[in-house]
């Protein structure tokens, strides 16, 4: 790629590795420094002037310190006279907080929009957003590419083991994630099934210490399935883990969950393997995670994204469409 220059955060190096392996690029020299009072510098190494400018950073634990970094260093591609500047979001930070759940609250996902503008951004790529609605928070233009065809290509080979002797289920653990269930299982062209939560469904069964009692209703069958429980996030895990439960005590013969954005910590992690009710944890490696993570318990899967966030760049460096995204895996 001609007049192109690929900058990489230091959020999640290994994703950014992976992509401009696939684009057969080199990344673009830029020294990240901290002063004495733990201030950021960014110095771009390369001019940047007249250049169609990617930066690829993710979310990560420590959110707020790469959030800076990655508009530093798009206001630092500003001023140096880039002709176009294309931030690069596997895991928008903040994405959860798209509007107000309390009275006095903020929708801190507006804030972080306004932010990346006044910076300089030019245009967004990202992936799996938690709302569609937060591309309405943005004057520049944002794709929005979805994990839902490597997932169901991951889905479907994990079928290809049982043959035909077991049925698959694609399963919403809430009302809220309906959407996202229906139409994965759509393409599969499995049965889906709905957790319906009632809390406090009675005042009489609340636990001792007043903790909220939660019903779980499945709606649909699972009997004798391998349930695949989809959402675009796990960042609490309790609530896969009593879905799971419940879905074992409905009789399925495997639990398997599957997530875009893994944001799991060790805790989380310990819990997935000590589970007798999760099987399996698949998620996408879109959001970073160390290895001695990884390694704790062996129901972990990554499945590779950097293939469709690749060919996201190079199609908007010439200038072709990204449709084809949407339901190929590249």
């Amino acid at each position: 790629m001609r007049q192109v220059k690929i900058f990489t955060g230091s959020s999640h190096t290994e994703l950014s590795a992976l992509i401009l392996e696939r684009l057969g690029q080199s990344a673009a020299p830029a020294l990240v420094k901290r002063t004495a009072n733990m201030e950021m510098n960014v110095e771009l190494g390369v001019s940047v002037r007249n250049q169609d400018v990617f930066i690829i950073q993710s979310g990560s634990p420590t959110i707020n310190d790469h959030l800076m970094e990655l508009l530093i260093m798009i206001n630092a591609c500003k001023l140096s006279s880039a002709r176009r500047i294309t931030a690069v979001i596997p895991y928008l930070p903040y994405s959860k907080q798209s509007k107000k759940k309390k009275a006095r609250g903020s929708i801190t996902s507006k804030l972080v929009a306004n932010m990346l503008q006044v910076s300089g951004v030019d245009h967004i790529i990202t992936l799996d957003l938690h709302s569609s609605q937060i591309q309405g928070f943005f004057s520049k233009p944002v794709d929005n590419l979805l994990a839902e065809p490597v997932i169901a290509q991951y889905i479907g080979a994990s079928m290809l083991f049982y043959e035909d002797r077991i049925r698959g289920c694609v399963i919403s653990k809430n009302a809220g994630s309906t959407k996202r269930v229906t139409s994965l299982a759509d393409i599969l062209k499995m049965d889906f099934a709905l957790i319906h939560r009632e809390s406090n469904f009675q005042a009489s069964k609340k636990a001792p210490n007043n903790e909220e009692v939660m019903r779980l209703t499945l709606v649909g069958e699972v009997k004798g399935m391998i349930c695949y429980v989809v959402d675009d996030i796990i960042n609490d895990i309790h609530t896969f883990l009593d879905t799971a439960a419940h879905l074992k005590q409905c009789d399925a013969f495997k639990v398997v969950v599957v997530a875009t954005h893994g944001i799991l910590s060790r805790e989380a992690l310990e819990e997935i393997d000590q589970s007798d009710a999760i099987d399996e944890v698949a998620i996408t490696n879109s959001y970073p995670m160390e290895d001695d993570l990884k390694g704790i318990t062996s129901k972990l899967k990554i499945i590779d994204v950097s293939g469709v966030l690749a060919e996201a760049i190079r199609r908007t460096h010439n200038g072709e469409s990204i449709s084809y995204l949407f339901s190929h895996v590249v």
